[in-house]
């Protein structure tokens, strides 16, 4: 995950990842993460749109104004092709890490 440390890491793959399955408002983003992650994330709006605003200045992300279900004017975020390409290698990153962690920590 680069020059930052995988856990500082995981809210931008789990937007990285909710993003990839689709275009999405702010708010629906962390509706989405909290859904496939079964109630264990609950993304605040302070840790949320910061996270968006970050990868869209790193080129991951992208946004545009639209209407939400509820006709209200919405910021829309979507990924680009490097953020496909930086969820990609994260993720292979991050299951790295979880094996390695899982094997440390069944070790006796």
């Amino acid at each position: 995950m680069g020059d930052s440390s995988p856990i500082y890491g995981a809210l931008d793959l789990l937007i990285l990842k909710t993003l990839s399955l689709g275009e999405l408002h702010g708010l629906g983003v962390a509706r989405r993460i909290e859904q496939i992650t079964q109630g264990a994330f609950i993304i605040k709006a302070g840790s949320l749109f910061p996270a968006l605003h970050r990868l869209e200045a790193a080129g991951m992300v992208s946004s545009a104004f639209g209407k939400s279900e509820n006709r209200r004017d919405a910021k829309y975020y979507k990924l680009t092709a490097r953020g496909r390409r930086q969820f990609e290698t994260r993720s292979q990153e991050w299951s790295r890490l979880a094996r390695a962690m899982t094997l440390a920590l069944k070790t006796s």
